[in-house]
């Protein structure tokens, strides 16, 4: 089986500082290796001061660990998961702007809102914005059923996702404070998806 093939949608969450630069530097840890972002959201996290970032890419499992790694090692860096798909419950939210006049059927609008969970955003005399929220099959749908209207603009979020077994960075980050002073933090080639052990 080629390489290719075994390529799948991994989602790489960062904890970190939100520092100037640091989004940038990551980038070019993507951009060395040849490996195009899919998406990529920046948000605050649960933890106060600690930032979350979500990096959707088209990668197999042993190229995503290696990038795990090293973004790991940049300073401000907290800890690094990746997941696949079936690992996150994820989301994207999408706009689309299509003229009022287009649109105005009563039936169809209630269609839209009945089968594809759209929400009417504005509606103003020359347009009518609608949103929605889902996987990514889902949006795109979406656009295919308002083409025929004139569709004006379409815009995507990027992915929002939460793991499914994760306790938490909380969890981590208590574990970590609870370290005694002089006991070495040390990175375990053994363990995936970027965890530390701690050792006297």
């Amino acid at each position: 089986m080629s390489t290719e093939s075994n390529k799948q949608d991994f989602t790489i969450t960062v904890y970190a500082e939100n520092q100037i630069g640091l989004l940038n530097r990551i980038a070019i840890i993507f951009s060395r290796r040849k490996i195009n972002i899919e998406s990529l959201n920046t948000s605050p996290s649960e933890i106060e001061h600690i930032h979350r970032f979500n990096i959707l890419i088209q990668e197999t499992e042993e190229v995503v660990r290696k990038l795990a790694k090293q973004i790991e090692k940049q300073i401000e860096v907290l800890k690094v998961y990746y997941n696949t798909n079936e690992d996150i419950i994820w989301q994207e939210m999408a706009l689309y702007k299509v003229p009022t006049d287009e649109i105005a059927e009563k039936v169809l609008v209630e269609r839209l809102l009945r089968e594809y969970g759209a929400r009417v955003v504005v509606i103003r005399k020359d347009y009518t914005v609608f949103e929605t929220t889902g996987h990514r099959e889902e949006t795109d749908k979406l656009i295919e059923v308002l083409q025929p209207y004139g569709l004006i603009e379409f815009v995507r979020s990027a992915r929002v996702a939460i793991i499914k077994a994760s306790e938490g960075f909380h969890s981590k980050l208590r574990e970590f404070e609870r370290i005694e002073p002089g006991q070495d933090v040390i990175e375990n080639e053994y363990l995936d998806k970027g965890d530390k052990v701690f050792t006297m």
